[in-house]
Parts: C-alpha cells; structure tokens; sequence
C-alpha cells in the first residue's frame, strides 16, 4: 500500500513539473521602416498569460542577425519566467557568417537614430504579445546587440534596465542622459581586443558625467564573444580574435539574473 501511494505521489509530482514548464517558442513577422522582420518569442504558457503577466526582456542579437543563439538565450530567459522577444534588427531572414557582411549590415546602424528606432519596433512587439507587464521592461544584447541596448536606453525608451554583453560601448551625451530610464549592467571581457582603454575611459566619464544608475563589471581572460559557445568555432572559420570563456559566460549570466530581480522588484 505504501509502495502504490509512493508510486502515485512519483506520478503526481511529475505531472506537476510537466505542468509547470511549458516553453512556446515562435517565430514573429513584423515591420518597421518599410523593411520585413521576423522576431522570435519565447515565453512559459504554464506560468503566463494575458491573465497573469510577467516582465518582459528584449534580446537584440549580435552582429551576425538573428541566429539560433540569440533566439536560444530567449528560450533560457522564458525558463526564467520573463517573456523574451528575440528581435531582428536586418530583416527576415538575413544573417551572415561572413565578418565583412557582418560590418556591413551592422554599420548602417552605428551613430543612427536607425540603431533605436529598430530596436524601439521590437519593444513594441514584446508589448504588443500582451504578456508582459508594461512597466517591467529590460533589454539584453550581445556585441553589437550590446550597443543596441545602450542606444535603446538612451532615446528614453521605458525600460527598467539593460545588459550589454560584450558590447560595442557608447558614450551617452547630456541630451540622452536625460532621457534614459534605465539602470544599465555592463558586462566585459577584461582583455576584449575590440575595445581600448581609451573608449572604455571615455564611456565611463559619459556614465558619471550624466549620473547613471551602472555597473561595469570585466571577467578575468575573457575576450570578444565569450558568452557564446559556439565563438570558438566562429573563430576558427573566420580567424576573428574572440572566444568562449565558460566562467565569464556563467558569472555574467549570473550578474544578468541578479541585476533583473533588483531592478523588477524596484519597479513594483
């Protein structure tokens, strides 16, 4: 008898656990300055609906477009209980492994109000799932994602807060320091060839100078892209200067999840 009840009670709790994990995962076609996108959502249907909202986060890709990784760290997000959106910033089904291809389609953003504004119709369809809580919002981006997310902060976007990984830096001027709403969460490789003393100098007087809420946080040996498993093999193709670092990977993940739940309990 009190084998069947065990054995019950197994088959009870893992109902529950099936119960409780329910990850949707779909692609989201959408339009913005006369150009096709197609985003990816992601979002636990166990734990969220229009009912019950849960604060959304924003996941703007590296350089490379809207690859398998952004839309995968979507999917660790919506297991975190956030509904992301994973946006695509060059238009539906554009994406390259060329870095020169890359530069190309990344620069046609870099100090444009473009950079912003197609991030702000990606915002606009996470709102527009009707899943998230207006005033809990976050972006999170990688590389050039990274400076994506600081120069959405910095036209007054109404987010709660941002994280870049590995990002591009911008300096913020008087004008956007005004704007921004958000508490900002860098997280950097301590020996990213792609970004001098010099630049990472001149972002940290914009930051003071205009009193932001930031935290710069470096990881010890890591470079360009090390929150990405795949960098390694990236690098070996192209012959680009980064790598994966697991450590930096995980603790910046870690950061990430800390910073949320300080900046969504603020907001309540």
């Amino acid at each position: 008898m009190n084998l069947l009840r065990l054995s019950l009670a197994g088959l009870a709790l893992g109902a529950a656990m099936t119960v409780n994990a329910k990850i949707i995962t779909k692609p989201v076609a959408y339009e913005h300055a006369g150009v096709k996108l197609e985003g990816w959502l992601a979002y636990d249907a166990a734990k969220v609906s229009a009912a019950k909202k849960a604060p959304g986060v924003l996941v703007l890709p590296e350089w490379w477009g809207l690859t398998d990784y952004p839309k995968g760290r979507a999917e660790q997000l919506a297991k975190l209980g956030y509904v992301a959106f994973a946006a695509d910033m060059y238009g539906a089904g554009v994406t390259t492994a060329d870095p020169k291809k890359a530069g190309e389609l990344a620069g046609q953003f870099y100090g444009k109000p473009l950079m912003a504004a197609r991030a702000q119709a990606g915002l606009d369809q996470l709102l527009a799932t009707g899943l998230v809580e207006a005033d809990h919002l976050a972006a999170i981006g990688y590389c050039f994602g990274g400076a994506t997310a600081q120069a959405l902060a910095y036209s007054g976007a109404p987010l709660a807060g941002i994280v870049s990984f590995h990002g591009s830096l911008i300096p913020a001027s008087a004008e956007a320091a005004a704007k921004n709403r958000a508490r900002i969460l860098i997280c950097h490789g301590a020996v990213d060839p792609f970004i001098s003393a010099e630049e990472i100098a001149a972002f940290m007087k914009a930051m003071n100078d205009g009193k932001f809420d930031y935290q710069f946080v470096s990881y010890a040996g890591a470079v360009h892209a090390f929150s990405n498993p795949g960098a390694d093999q990236i690098a070996k193709a192209t012959g680009l200067p980064i790598a994966y670092h697991e450590a930096a990977d995980r603790r910046s993940w870690g950061h990430m999840k800390g910073f949320f739940q300080e900046i969504f309990r603020a907001k309540k």
